[in-house]
């Protein structure tokens, strides 16, 4: 669309798509499955980082991916493509293999996916168990999960690339350690999160099926962190979502933008619908000024040293 600028193309309805959690259910937590197989692959193969910055996927202008991956001296990469609904893995020396996306169980895709991977020379180690999640079927038995709807998944990786590209308008305000934006595919959000610099409290843990180690490490420093999440139980539709570890006292009662938002107590989140964002005049800056108010209640009333940890705007 040459000459219209980006904040222009964003107000477009179509690339902000409404996206009824009910509508997409079933094709939600099987893609979360399907993701969750796929993203094991890096926690196998990838080098550790710090908060587990290793494991997510990242959008990209089709999907989602691993990024490249290391094995020996080789690398490989896994590619979620929601236009033309294929799963692609590509290897550093040339070799590729398609999987279609369609409607198909948990079980037979990590089959087919786990076979793929060993044809093209790559066996890693994944314990075939999902996690952060109330029910965890191992996948080789997962015949309940089997949904795909095509336009519901695209139109919930449209969302992501909206929200990937404004939260990382925002992660550039921010000169102090960030993550990057990134694909939890444990929680099935995206995230991008800021840290304060200090020590916080020991995490309690607590996230279905997943060790609590896996919070400590995660939530080892002060930070706060905005995201969008899919939706379900008491949301009925994606939301946006902001909470600070630790919560400082007050953050509840911190009035935040735009008009929309508001605090879950049972969540312990600020929460931005996705309908507010989709509806707003300008969704960019209506999504910005959510992630720019509830950092800043978590900066201001946790004692951040702002001025050293955020970029001078004009």
């Amino acid at each position: 669309m040459t000459g219209v600028s980006m904040d222009v193309v964003a107000g477009d309805a179509g690339a902000w798509p409404a996206l009824p959690f009910e509508q997409w259910q079933a094709t939600c937590a099987t893609v979360h499955m399907w993701t969750q197989i796929v993203g094991k692959t890096r926690l196998a193969l990838a080098p550790p980082e710090n908060h587990w910055w290793q494991v997510p996927l990242y959008v990209t202008s089709r999907g989602l991916t691993t990024s490249p991956m290391p094995s020996g001296s080789r690398t490989v990469s896994v590619d979620f493509d929601f236009l033309d609904h294929q799963l692609h893995i590509r290897t550093s020396d040339g070799a590729t293999f398609a999987l279609p996306l369609a409607p198909r169980s948990v079980a037979d895709f990590y089959a087919a996916y786990v076979a793929a991977l060993a044809s093209l020379g790559f066996e890693p180690s994944i314990r075939p168990v999902p996690v952060e999640v109330e029910i965890a079927i191992p996948f080789p038995e997962d015949r309940q999960h089997a949904s795909y709807d095509a336009d519901a998944a695209q139109r919930w990786w449209r969302l992501l690339l909206q929200a990937d590209r404004v939260l990382k308008r925002f992660r550039g305000r921010f000169v102090g350690k960030s993550s990057p934006v990134h694909f939890f595919w444990g929680s099935f959000d995206l995230a991008a999160t800021r840290f304060s610099g200090r020590r916080a409290p020991r995490h309690p843990g607590g996230a279905p099926n997943c060790p609590a180690y896996v919070m400590v490490e995660a939530y080892s420093h002060e930070c706060s962190s905005c995201g969008l999440w899919p939706g379900g139980g008491a949301l009925a539709e994606p939301a946006f979502y902001a909470y600070a570890y630790p919560e400082p006292a007050g953050y509840a009662d911190r009035p935040v933008l735009p008009a929309g938002a508001y605090y879950d107590a049972f969540l312990r989140e600020f929460i931005l619908p996705c309908e507010v964002v989709r509806r707003a005049p300008a969704p960019d800056e209506a999504l910005l000024a959510f992630a720019q108010s509830t950092y800043e209640a978590a900066a201001d009333l946790g004692g951040w040293d702002r001025a050293a940890l955020e970029r001078a705007r004009a």
